[in-house]
């Protein structure tokens, strides 16, 4: 297959299996799946960004520190756009954006159905581009950078689905805006082949900048969740979840390189 086509399999499949998996999450409260999953896509978020995109962009960079740099400036950036978000949608000291919650795939409950849509087809958008950079690089990397972002689109996609119910969207709505949104990603992933295919001097960025997600999400928005659940069977399932989502990672790798 072609690089453009591996993108627009990579891009369609992730966005459709992602929604289709997350409304089995939600529309059947299976909420101790959800947990497990968020777990299992701590690892393999953490297993792209470190064995396989960062080597790739260091490899392709003609300076270690570059690829450091940007990964540092990257998370930095994350961490304000995120606090930007917050503040917009809150301005006092009991918004709901600062109260506990047993699990991260909730805890933007109070904004409304449309504002959420938006922001996750912007989301969609910057995946589909990560994507296309992923695999202009390497087809292998494409396909793990492709497993990890679907990986951890499914918990945020079940937030959605959450969300959407709870601001009066029927359950046949919300899965329709859910899919529509997730076409973002194929468009991302387009225009971003064919943009990246005269600038492949900033793929080594974007891939930096890819990692840099891949471990924000994992630390910041994702492993704080899982410190709500201290008892040690359910410490137990999250690190077996989190090694099984590196490990799957690994495998691909070397499946595929083979």
């Amino acid at each position: 297959m072609s690089v453009l086509l591996w993108i627009v399999v990579a891009s369609l499949i992730g966005g459709a299996l992602s929604v289709l998996c997350a409304a089995l999450f939600a529309l059947n409260a299976r909420a101790h799946w959800v947990s497990a999953l968020v777990s299992y896509a701590i690892g393999a978020l953490l297993g792209a960004a470190f064995l396989e995109v960062l080597p790739e962009a260091m490899t392709l960079s003609s300076s270690a520190e570059a690829v450091s740099g940007t990964v540092l400036v990257g998370i930095l950036a994350f961490f304000t756009m995120e606090k930007l978000l917050l503040w917009r949608h809150c301005h006092h000291d009991h918004c709901e954006a600062h109260e506990p919650h047993e699990s991260h795939v909730i805890d933007t409950h109070g904004r409304s159905g449309t504002m959420i849509m938006v922001g996750d087809t912007f989301h969609n958008f910057v995946d589909g581009v990560i994507i296309a950079a992923a695999f202009l690089t390497d087809i292998h990397i494409g396909i793990v950078t492709a497993l990890a972002i679907i990986a951890h689109e499914i918990p945020q996609e079940v937030g959605d689905f959450m969300i959407l119910l709870h601001s009066g969207y029927s359950k046949a709505q919300a899965l329709r805006v859910n899919l529509l949104s997730s076409v973002a990603t194929l468009v991302g992933g387009v225009l971003a082949y064919f943009a990246l295919q005269s600038a492949q001097s900033i793929v080594p960025t974007l891939m930096s900048l890819a990692a840099a997600s891949m471990i924000y999400v994992a630390v910041a928005d994702l492993i704080p969740g899982l410190h709500k659940r201290v008892a040690l069977r359910d410490t137990v399932q999250q690190v077996v979840m989190i090694v099984l989502g590196v490990s799957s990672v690994f495998l691909v790798g070397l499946l595929i390189a083979e």
